[in-house]
């Protein structure tokens, strides 16, 4: 499938739906920049590709302004005060399922991260565009209507059975109790006044206002442990990232309670490990590549948590000395035996660079296909269930707490490169997130390859994702069949998938030249487009 590189001077964006980068392309002609054109990209995103993220859920902005230090929002929800381990007892619930209103026990932040970026925008960026101007697309396609993508149908089957019942689902997500087919119109109403009450009332309304108070009496109405003083005690926040110093350049992401810096780990692991030295895309550079990723979930599973519970300073697992020790572990000739449990998950990444140099990469997600299922009838709010990742075995370092931040697949990826160049790129998919943003990265970065091609390239994917329950090496088919031989003969448990498979996640990625030049790439496995002007 030959796609070619989008290339740009004076704004792009990336989302892998089209209508979300045309929206913030949109923004950027009016004079907007990358943090207003991100929240309308934001925003219509969670109309359109409501089945992947929505308003409900939790969003991370990695956001890289020339001259200042790399920043980062955080707008994840904590777990409600009243959502304990004797709540659930209480109900005789051992295990904290992924569907309906008790799986829906955290805040979501989403629309908190949004406040937030208006406000940098307006005090560091010159930021101008009103909130309903910024909201005006994803109104217009909640009120009218939009067209339903082949994914949609897609995962909407392939989950009906476990959402179907959920309360509010079949209204706002199915058309006369059937899937809807591709190309049909879905249209959300009370989405779209929803939308309207934030672009009014402004993003505080969602936790301070009316709309708090009807989303908090009918979360409690379900059974849902959140309560209207969880959603009023909630701020996003602005944080400093995590870091990592590689040899082409310094790389950043979000600071844990996500998974950012597995992200990172991988890639300094392997910087390593001799790339340059073995033909890319071929079985020594997979190999590399899986055995790196192993170390990196070695690292998260012991230390990555609520960085408030955290027992080590999550930078100090970065450094040069604690790469070198990781790398050495690893036999480039066989493969370190797998798997190791791990939890699926569903998102959305994008990316925008401004004509400025601003550049964002986001990231926003209900966690599990449609969240916890459950859709609040005064809002049409699908709320996430993030917290459904918590354990109640008090032994388990991602125990639930009252108040304590889940543990968060989502880390967006931001790189400034030695030469000059800076490069946004993520994906959505689980586990999948952090071995994506590896593979695109070192495809273009280390080898060279064009932008597009190292997103359309054949990927390879360890342990579980959206929709995924096994652990094996999945690989697409495009591999060349000696490839997987060689992979199985050093003893790795491959599958293979389909040529183009969604399995392997949504992924992209934006770059600026030192000379202003733009380039974007979108993946041929979504619904999306990279668009630039």
């Amino acid at each position: 499938m030959a796609i070619q590189t989008t290339r740009a001077t004076r704004g792009i964006a990336t989302a892998p739906h089209a209508l979300a980068s045309g929206s913030a392309l949109a923004v950027l002609r009016e004079g907007g920049n990358a943090l207003e054109a991100m929240i309308a990209a934001a925003a219509t995103i969670s109309v359109v590709y409501p089945h992947m993220n929505g308003i409900g859920g939790d969003s991370f902005w990695l956001v890289h302004e020339p001259g200042s230090p790399v920043t980062t929002i955080d707008a994840c929800g904590p777990a409600a005060m009243a959502a304990s381990r004797d709540w659930y007892a209480g109900r005789g619930v051992s295990e904290i399922p992924f569907r309906g209103a008790i799986a829906a026990n955290t805040v979501a932040g989403t629309i908190a991260g949004w406040g937030l970026a208006q406000q940098l925008s307006t005090q560091r960026c010159g930021g101008r565009l009103p909130l309903s101007r910024l909201l005006a697309d994803a109104i217009h396609y909640a009120r009218h209507g939009h067209a339903v993508t082949h994914s949609y149908t897609q995962t909407t089957r392939a989950k009906l059975g476990e959402v179907r019942d959920q309360p509010g689902f079949a209204a706002r997500f199915l058309h006369q109790g059937e899937v809807p087919e591709p190309g049909a119109l879905l249209v959300q109403a009370p989405l779209a006044a929803t939308l309207e009450r934030i672009a009014a009332a402004g993003t505080e309304d969602f936790y301070r206002g009316e709309l708090a108070a009807s989303i908090a009496d009918d979360l409690a109405a379900l059974g849902s442990p959140v309560s209207a003083a969880d959603l009023a005690a909630y701020r996003a926040t602005e944080r400093p990232p995590v870091s990592l110093a590689h040899s082409r350049g310094t790389l950043y992401n979000m600071a844990p309670p996500t998974q950012g810096m597995v992200s990172l780990a991988i890639l300094g692991i392997a910087d390593r490990l001799a790339l340059p030295s073995v033909p890319a895309d071929s079985a020594d550079y997979v190999h590399r590549m899986v055995e790196a990723t192993k170390q990196a979930f070695f690292m998260r599973d012991r230390y990555v948590t609520d960085p408030k519970y955290m027992t080590v300073e999550p930078q100090s697992l970065l450094t040069a000395a604690e790469m070198d020790r990781r790398a050495a572990r690893i036999d480039l000739s066989r493969a370190l035996p797998w798997p190791a449990p791990q939890p699926p998950a569903d998102t959305v990444w994008m990316g925008v660079i401004d004509a400025q140099g601003r550049a964002v990469s986001f990231i926003q997600s209900i966690y599990h296909e449609f969240g916890s299922g459950i859709v609040l009838p005064g809002t049409g709010i699908n709320w996430q269930n993030r917290g459904a990742s918590f354990s109640l075995d008090p032994r388990v370092l991602n125990t639930l707490e009252p108040g304590r931040k889940p543990f968060h697949t989502l880390n967006p990826a931001l790189a400034l490169l030695a030469d000059g160049r800076t490069m946004v790129y993520g994906t959505m998919g689980g586990e999948g997130q952090p071995q994506t943003q590896a593979a695109v990265f070192t495809r273009h970065v280390v080898y060279g390859q064009d932008l597009q091609q190292s997103v359309s390239a054949p990927r390879w994917l360890l342990g579980r994702t959206w929709g995924q329950a096994t652990q094996s090496l999945k690989v697409e088919s495009r591999f060349e069949p000696a490839l997987i031989d060689a992979l199985r003969a050093r003893g790795h448990q491959v599958e293979v998938y389909g040529a183009w498979d969604e399995t392997m996640g949504h992924a992209g990625a934006l770059v600026r030249h030192a000379g202003g030049v733009l380039e974007g790439a979108s993946d041929p496995r979504s619904d999306g487009a990279a668009a630039g002007w």
